[in-house]
């Protein structure tokens, strides 16, 4: 078969119309109509959505210096664009009173405002505030929004708030899988996640503090130290280098000043866990962190990151408790490829490495629960990659027995519970 240009083609096209006289192929016979005609095609009006000629569309592309608020009035097919200063909630406020009133003028009814921002630095705080002034506000995962795949693509505030604007309408009329909307907390709950959050960055700074000094004294040839006892000050003193010289004068004072550091983080660590287990006595024995204590192998801090961080929110079913968690398989499965890529690690980092912890000490104190003996069956005598593969399988697991648990109640199989 010869194939004919595009070009050369739509001219042969067009004169087989003219000369209606003349025979055409069947291939040809559905093309003969003007070319035109396919532009002048009615477009509708409406989109789809139920109720979206009463609906004022808005996204807002938020940064430190600038706000960019995208919006698409029921009735138009224009989207506008507005620039506001970045962190005034009074002026965002103000710019969707005046599209709200300028869209309700247009359409002589009633119009709901409707907005999409993603989550990142500023936290919920935005979204609090349009909730109670009677906007219908959601936060979305910015990791769950469709982008162009190409390696060099086009990206500005005006072109993420034209996507964001398209995912917000898509979602609101029923469409699957267009984004992932989060469920912000509420004020309380998100000031109970203080207290583990502090307590995680404390002990990352001692553990700065203690390598510190460990490392300012190995370079003297000094290796039996340890900053965390008690003793620590008196230690020092007595320390001798390798050469058998005491520890230099200047390098003494800075050390000490290290210690009054490392003192004082341990201070606050253990006024952090004071506030902690002040903030879990009070609770009743139904609670999910006094349920979750109940178990062996659970302390206070396991319980109190567990429960604040994921458990406090209801999940859909497993698949969303795994993937909140970053714990969901990612496969590459692709005509003849199958290649698994590890977990997704794309939900709260705190939850899933909790879950990591909990699974390896459920192994130690949970020797026979089902999970730990399918653990050994599946693991055996290997060591390494397989090991480590099959903990964050476990941990999983794990997680969402905890959650039928803390849910309904159902004590994961063969687990042991503390003696009361």
């Amino acid at each position: 078969m010869v194939r004919i240009k595009r070009s050369y083609r739509i001219q042969i096209l067009c004169k087989c119309g003219d000369n209606s006289g003349k025979s055409t192929s069947p291939t040809t016979e559905s093309r003969e109509r003007p070319m035109h005609l396919a532009t002048t095609l009615p477009i509708p009006e409406q989109t789809g959505i139920p109720g979206d000629r009463a609906t004022l569309f808005v996204s807002l592309e938020l940064s430190r210096s600038t706000w960019v608020a995208t919006s698409l009035a029921p009735g138009s097919k224009k989207m506008s664009k507005h620039t506001l200063v970045g962190g005034n909630g009074r002026e965002l406020l103000e710019l969707l009173a005046r599209l709200k009133t300028r869209a309700e003028q247009r359409i002589a009814a009633p119009v709901k405002v409707m907005t999409i921002h993603e989550v990142g630095l500023d936290g919920f705080w935005i979204h609090r505030l349009l909730d109670a002034n009677g906007v219908d506000s959601h936060v979305v995962d910015p990791a769950s929004v469709a982008v162009p795949r190409r390696h060099r693509h086009a990206k500005t505030d005006a072109i993420d708030g034209e996507t964001l604007l398209r995912t917000l309408m898509a979602w609101q009329r029923g469409e699957p899988r267009v984004c992932a909307m989060t469920v912000p907390p509420s004020p309380s709950e998100e000031d109970c996640r203080r207290i583990s959050r502090e307590r995680a960055a404390l002990l990352r700074e001692r553990i700065r503090h203690t390598n510190r000094i460990r490392g300012l004294l190995f370079g003297q040839g000094i290796a039996n130290y340890n900053p965390l006892n008690k003793n620590r000050r008196e230690r020092l003193k007595e320390l001798r280098t390798g050469d058998g010289r005491s520890v230099p004068v200047r390098l003494e004072a800075e050390i000490l000043r290290e210690i009054d550091r490392l003192e004082l983080v341990l201070r606050q660590i253990s006024e952090v866990e004071a506030e902690r287990d002040e903030m879990l006595r009070p609770a009743e024995a139904s609670s999910p962190a006094a349920l979750l204590m109940r178990l062996k192998g659970i302390g206070a801090e396991f319980a109190t990151v567990l429960y604040l961080e994921g458990l406090f929110r209801r999940f859909e079913n497993r698949r969303q408790l795994a993937a909140y968690a970053g714990l969901a398989p990612s496969p590459w499965k692709s005509g003849s490829i199958d290649h698994e890529q590890g977990i997704s690690k794309a939900g709260n980092p705190r939850l899933r490495t909790t879950m990591i912890e909990l699974a390896w000490m459920w192994v130690r104190y949970q020797p026979d629960s089902a999970l730990s003996c399918w653990f050994r069956q599946r693991v055996g005598s290997e060591r390494g990659r397989t090991r480590r593969i099959s903990i964050v399988a476990l941990a999983r697991t794990l997680l969402i027995a905890l959650s039928r648990y803390v849910t309904h109640g159902e004590i994961p199989a063969a687990a042991v519970m503390k003696a009361v």
